[in-house]
């Protein structure tokens, strides 16, 4: 295999690992991160002064500004016939703009959309990427140490954007399996016919069709954590759930369960659901229904 001499920018959680597995696979990694206890040089211009040409650079930095000022960065530092690989969680409308800017000095690019969190470094990353057949050559060593044994590697497109839109729908999907497994678990956790819900979910993980990885790691929560009791149920999300489905109006594809998925995260955040107050005024306006006050400082809510 031919080995490359990369440079990397952002070495948090998936960059750090990501050096450490590239490394493990014979290449030699140049990183460069804001926090200098992990960087290997001071800046930027030093980390591409490092690298032989065409110089490659990963960049692994928060999606938005972060990632558009250090292209923005790159492009006054590269040279033509190099490379600009973003690998980051970018909106895949960004890519074009980045790849349009760079282009003007003969530098490629490549978006890469990566998957594995924390896992990645034992057992690879997932990848996505998309861009022009000759920039993605440069690069393709790296994607072969880093992506799994058997698989888990794609040429989503050319067109810049095509890696990060292959993986903001893998996030989409995600997302509505997550919630299909929690709805599953707060169901059997309600009711009083069945027991062992950890064991239940442990015996889906052998020869059912919902087994997944997903189910693994929720499998070892609950082992760990029976009724989750040691968390809060805020859920995050991280953005591309809401490009997932912004893309679906964009282009009129029906996405009713990843769109479900994606606002079961807003209610997480709801205290007391302002829509459900309004619901129980209506309901209370049209029938009569009781409505579940607050309680009065010192008295008891009604009705009981």
């Amino acid at each position: 295999m031919h080995r490359m001499h990369i440079g990397l920018v952002g070495l948090g959680k998936m960059g750090g690992n990501m050096r450490t597995r590239l490394r493990n696979g014979g290449h030699t990694v140049v990183g460069y991160d804001r926090n200098p206890d992990l960087a290997d040089v001071g800046s930027l211009a030093e980390l591409v002064e490092a690298l032989p040409t065409p110089k490659v650079v990963w960049v692994m930095v928060p999606a938005g500004d972060p990632t558009r000022s250090t292209v923005a960065e790159l492009k006054e530092l590269l040279g033509e016939g190099d490379l600009v690989v973003d690998g980051g969680n970018s909106k895949y409308t960004d890519d074009a703009v980045n790849a349009a800017s760079l282009a003007e000095k003969g530098i490629g690019f490549v978006d890469c959309g990566v998957s594995g969190g924390v896992w990645g470094l034992e057992n690879g990353y997932a990848l996505m990427y998309g861009g022009a057949a000759d920039d993605i050559a440069k690069v393709q060593p790296a994607f072969d140490t880093l992506k799994p044994e058997e698989g888990g590697s794609v040429h989503a497109g050319p067109t810049p954007g095509a890696g990060h839109f292959a993986k903001m729908v893998h996030n989409g999907i995600e997302y509505a399996m997550m919630q299909a497994y929690a709805e599953g678990w707060e169901l059997l956790e309600k009711v009083d016919i069945v027991e062992n819900v950890p064991e239940i979910f442990e015996s889906w993980r052998y020869g059912t069709v919902i087994r997944s990885w997903l189910l693994d790691l929720l499998t070892e929560a609950i082992e760990a954590d029976e009724h989750l009791e040691k968390l809060r149920g805020y859920a995050d999300d991280s953005g591309e759930g809401r490009w997932t489905v912004q893309a679906a109006i964009d282009n009129a594809v029906p996405m009713h369960v990843i769109a479900a998925s994606l606002f079961a995260r807003f209610t997480s955040r709801q205290e007391d659901s302002p829509a459900m107050k309004a619901i129980a005024a209506m309901r209370n306006q049209f029938g009569g229904h009781a409505v579940h006050t607050e309680p009065p400082p010192g008295g008891e809510a009604n009705p009981a």
